[in-house]
C-alpha cells in the first residue's frame, strides 16, 4: 500500500492508474535495471522491493544517490528524451510497472494534481543535489556522514531520531564519497560518544553529532 503521507509517493488512485498503463516486470536482487547512458524510453513504479539509484565509474567506485520503495517511482527524465543520467539496481527482489514515454505523458495530461508534484519532486531533487555538491567542496568527511546521518533519521512513535534504512559501513562511504575506514572510525566515535548506536545495521541517533571530529 502506497504511503500518500510522503509526497514522493504516489496516491492509491495514481498508483493503480499509472500502473495500469505499464508492463509488470519483475527482477531478482542485485539486478541493474537501468545503466547510466541508457536510451530513456520509460518510467518505472516500483511495487514491491528496494531500490539503489547510483552513479560508478570505470573503476567500480559508487556513489549512492538515494534508495526507494513501493509506491515511488523513477525514471521521470524519460519526458525529454534524453538518456538515463544514473543507474539503479535492487536491493532485493522487486516488482516494477514499466509505463512507456507516450502514455506517461498521457497520464500527466490526465492527472495535473500529480503533474504538480512531480514538477516539486524534481525542484527538491535539484536543491539536494546543489547541497550534495555543497558538501563534496566544502565539509570534511565527518561533517558529510554527520549530515547524511542527521538527514536519514525520522522520528519514531516514541520520539526517537531512528534511520529505518539499514545502512552497512560500504553503503554510508558511497553516500558520502569516503573510505570504508574513515567511515567505520566515524561511527565508532559517535557510538562511543553516546550520539549514535548501531543495532543489527540499524542505526539511532541519540543526540546531534558535533559540528566538529
Amino acid at each position: 500500500m502506497a504511503n500518500t503521507s510522503r509526497p514522493d509517493v504516489l496516491t492509491e488512485a495514481e498508483l493503480r492508474a499509472l500502473s495500469d498503463q505499464g508492463a509488470v516486470k519483475s527482477f531478482p536482487k542485485h539486478a541493474v535495471i537501468v545503466s547510466e547512458g541508457d536510451e530513456t524510453d520509460s518510467l518505472f513504479v516500483i511495487l514491491s522491493g528496494r531500490i539503489k539509484v547510483f552513479l560508478a565509474d570505470e573503476g567500480g567506485r559508487e556513489i549512492v544517490l538515494g534508495t526507494q520503495g513501493p509506491g515511488e517511482y523513477f525514471g521521470e527524465m524519460v519526458l525529454d528524451g534524453g538518456t538515463r543520467s544514473a543507474s539503479v539496481m535492487t536491493l532485493e527482489p522487486s516488482r516494477f510497472a514499466v509505463v512507456p514515454r507516450l502514455k506517461v505523458r498521457q497520464f500527466l495530461r490526465d492527472h495535473p494534481e500529480f503533474s504538480v508534484r512531480l514538477v516539486e519532486k524534481l525542484i527538491r531533487r535539484t536543491r539536494a543535489l546543489t547541497e550534495s555538491v555543497k558538501n563534496l567542496a566544502l565539509m570534511d568527511v565527518y561533517g558529510r556522514v554527520a549530515r547524511l546521518l542527521l538527514d536519514l533519521a525520522e522520528e519514531d512513535d516514541s520520539g526517537t531520531l531512528v534511520i529505518r534504512e539499514r545502512l552497512t559501513q560500504a553503503d554510508v562511504a558511497s553516500r558520502v564519497g569516503a573510505s570504508r575506514e574513515m567511515v567505520s572510525k566515524i561511527l565508532k566515535d559517535l557510538a562511543v560518544g553516546g550520539y549514535i548506536s548501531v543495532k543489527q545495521k540499524h542505526i539511532t541517533v541519540h543526540k546531534a553529532p558535533p559540528r566538529h571530529w
